[in-house]
């Protein structure tokens, strides 16, 4: 989508951001019950770079999540 093409420019991500219109990633990977949901739940996953799930968070809270996942990724380089 484009708009989420110019936050990853504004932002500088080095990664893209998933579209999910349909809610098939939602569904797949619980964040969503049905794809009438208004919207999914904050999870998220980080994924390795052989393309598997390294980590899951089912419940983010938005004030420590960040934190959380840059501790995960200092341990995993320890």
């Amino acid at each position: 989508m484009k708009t989420n093409a110019a936050f990853v420019a504004k932002e500088g991500f080095p990664f893209p951001l998933l579209s999910d219109e349909r809610r098939e990633a939602a569904l797949a990977y619980g964040a969503s019950d049905t794809p009438a949901a208004r919207s999914a739940r904050r999870i998220s996953y980080v994924v390795d770079e052989e393309g598997k799930i390294a980590a899951a968070y089912p419940a983010v809270s938005p004030a420590s999540h960040a934190r959380d996942v840059m501790d995960f990724l200092a341990s995993r380089r320890a």
